[in-house]
């Protein structure tokens, strides 16, 4: 009889992480989603490398429909580049996506999140994923984008908020956030601020009827 040997102690590395995925994928032909990965890799790059987030500062897990991009806490990446540059350059390169087929444009839900990550060698795992994941995925969020002609929508979690977004740092206005979204992660309760990039203060502003 074989028994499993206790698994080898993986430290937790802390990391930002930047959630994205795509409206209504359920409902495209696999070769629609084939083409609308690929555009979405290639606009979330140009926004990073606009941000000036390197390859070297950076992993991604794929999520079929999204990615989930890991940031390194690094001098080069501060969360404020995320915020002020990175999202709204991939909502404005979203924007101007003008497929040959009008049915291929596609929008973006994107989660902004922070905390300690996991790699055991077969990939990446932890709580804090499981709170992007869920953030990026609320309905209220969902609802949103619907009621919206935007390209994007945003949803940071409470820990960004908190740590960044109501400081007000140069390019960030915490007016224009609204804490609509609710999540419950490991019988924990936690909120979800949400923002629509290009339309000035949310709460209102840039929905449809």
């Amino acid at each position: 009889m074989t028994t499993s040997s206790p698994p080898t102690p993986v430290l937790p590395r802390h990391r930002t992480i930047f959630a994205v995925d795509i409206e209504g994928s359920t409902t495209r032909t696999n070769w629609e989603r084939a083409l609308l990965r690929k555009v979405m890799y290639e606009l979330i790059e140009e926004a990073l490398r606009r941000g000036g987030i390197g390859e070297q500062h950076r992993d991604v897990i794929d999520r079929g429909d999204g990615a989930f991009i890991l940031i390194h806490p690094v001098d080069q990446a501060p969360k404020t580049v995320l915020l002020t540059m990175v999202v709204p350059t991939l909502a404005e390169l979203l924007g101007e996506y003008d497929p040959e087929q009008p049915d291929h444009r596609f929008r973006l839900r994107a989660a902004v999140h922070a905390g300690e990550v996991h790699n055991d060698g077969r990939g990446w795992y932890g709580e804090d994923l499981d709170v992007t994941a869920r953030l990026v995925d609320a309905p209220v969020l969902k609802r949103t984008l619907r009621q919206t002609t935007a390209p994007l929508v945003l949803v940071v979690s409470e820990d960004i908020y908190e740590s960044v977004v109501r400081h007000g740092y140069v390019g960030i206005d915490d007016t224009e956030y609204e804490p609509t979204v609710r999540i419950r992660v490991g019988g924990r309760r936690r909120r979800g601020w949400v923002r629509i990039p290009g339309a000035a203060g949310y709460g209102g502003h840039g929905l449809t009827a």
